[in-house]
């Protein structure tokens, strides 16, 4: 007598279980595309900081008349410059690490 109702909630079951599944992997995949965007614009925005810095770096060495102060500045921003390196070495490795997963990854 209760067999139709129990079939009905089981495929109810299923049909909610495979819609949440689905729903799962459209998010992951948004969530990959927004994080690949991310890095890409925080490599971007490194690069751009990178070679400010440089100019900048060159700018001060040319214009520096020998005052302490200026020669402290540019002693700060060489380890700025050096942190900059490290932290793009790191970005590189990080990408090399994870670079072969986007592979897998479906693109627009």
């Amino acid at each position: 007598m209760w067999d139709w109702a129990i079939w009905a909630v089981s495929i109810g079951a299923v049909l909610a279980g495979v819609a949440a599944l689905v729903l799962l992997v459209l998010r992951s995949r948004d969530a990959w595309r927004e994080l690949d965007g991310t890095r890409r614009r925080v490599i971007d925005g490194l690069d751009e900081f990178a070679s400010k810095a440089e100019a900048t770096a060159d700018r001060v060495e040319a214009t520096a008349d020998g005052t302490t102060e200026l020669q402290e500045s540019l002693e700060r921003l060489r380890v700025s410059l050096a942190r900059l390196a490290v932290l793009r070495a790191a970005i590189d490795e990080a990408d090399d690490t994870f670079g072969g997963l986007t592979a897998y990854v479906p693109r627009k």
